[in-house]
């Protein structure tokens, strides 16, 4: 061979193999770097880089067309009326997405809709989403994430449930209905047995998982269940006041009222200080959540607290190491399908009852 044709050749490229093989990392890694990822630790960065820079490597053009056909946007879906769980729904996700150099949007919608499927399949396909986070009603419904899990679509639920439910589709599950048992509990040894109860939205199954933890406690305590005791209602601080105006215009009214949420609690509150009770003297008050709520009413509402941001995150974090087998290279993988219990919060709102004056005769 002579020395013209071996000046001639074209000397061979750095290659992606190359960066990865000096600077000691993944090729899933240095793909991470090259696109700005913001979830490769810095120490890590600043090594690819510099191995970069010393073999002189330039990324394929087709490779990097073809990696930004890759969408890095899930989507969060919500029908809620309590605006503090839907913000602590989407910090959740939010800090997942921020982990990881994925984007968010979010689709409020009415549950009920019969188009649902077809609206969330046409959302997800015009803003090019990855996958979905759904939330309560939507997750609760079987058929609709048959559906959606059918047109291709990849998601991850946040339901309320008392275990996995095994059904193939991943989730994140709350049990709602022990720590509803739990604020039962907390009456009864507090000596109240009239203990009112505010359903939240029917279509929630956290409504009727906290219903059955109340009706469960009631059962093991040996209390019969009153059934003009139980109200039905929504999520809402209006139905809690009405919940509980009516209540206490029983003949034999509550000495104690578990409201299905802290915003119904607060309802709960407001309607007692209008017929000039004091609680928790005249009335003890409990909600669920743990909401801002629970800690700005005076007096502060016992609750059950419920790890809303905690419970997104982890949602979003299994949805997205599910989208990229790489997404968690420097932080922990999630666990799969995890449960998550609220905790009794007992605060001023709940106190042992007082027994009720008897009218004296004049003889």
């Amino acid at each position: 061979m002579s020395g013209s044709e071996t000046s001639s050749r074209a000397p061979r490229r750095a290659t992606i193999k190359d960066v990865a093989e000096r600077a000691k990392v993944s090729l899933k890694t240095v793909s991470r770097v090259i696109n700005n990822e913001p979830s490769v630790m810095q120490a890590t960065r600043t090594r690819v880089l510099h191995a970069i820079d010393e073999l002189d490597y330039e990324p394929d053009s087709s490779a990097r067309n073809l990696r930004s056909a890759t969408s890095f946007v899930i989507g969060l879906v919500y029908d809620n009326p309590n605006a503090y769980h839907i913000i602590g729904i989407q910090n959740g996700v939010l800090s997942a997405c921020r982990e990881t150099g994925y984007d968010l949007q979010i689709h409020p919608c009415d549950a009920s809709s019969p188009l649902l499927a077809d609206e969330l399949t046409e959302w997800a396909r015009r803003s090019r989403l990855a996958g979905l986070v759904l939330t309560a009603p939507m997750a609760e419904s079987l058929e609709l994430v048959k559906t959606l899990a059918a047109r291709g679509l990849r998601l991850v639920r946040i339901m309320a449930a008392t275990e996995d439910p095994g059904d193939g589709f991943p989730c994140v599950y709350v049990d709602d209905r022990d720590a509803a048992y739990e604020i039962t509990e907390h009456l009864i040894q507090l000596g109240h047995e009239r203990i009112g109860f505010l359903w939240g939205g029917s279509a929630h199954r956290s409504s009727s998982e906290r219903y059955l933890g109340y009706e469960q406690a009631l059962k093991d305590y040996g209390i019969t269940l009153d059934k003009h005791l139980v109200v039905p209602g929504d999520y809402t601080f209006d139905d809690g006041f009405r919940g509980a105006r009516r209540l206490l215009a029983l003949r034999d009214p509550p000495t104690a009222i578990f409201g299905c949420n802290d915003e119904i609690a607060a309802g709960v509150l407001a309607a007692a200080r209008s017929a000039g009770m004091n609680v928790p003297y005249d009335l003890s008050i409990a909600g669920f959540e743990d909401s801002p709520f629970s800690r700005q009413s005076w007096p502060a509402l016992t609750t059950a607290k419920q790890a809303t941001e905690d419970i997104a995150r982890h949602a979003a974090r299994l949805l997205i190491s599910g989208l990229r087998e790489d997404a968690y290279d420097d932080h922990p993988m999630p666990v799969l399908n995890q449960g998550f219990v609220p905790q009794l919060v007992v605060r001023g709102s709940t106190a042992p009852m007082r027994p009720r004056s008897v009218p004296h005769g004049d003889g």
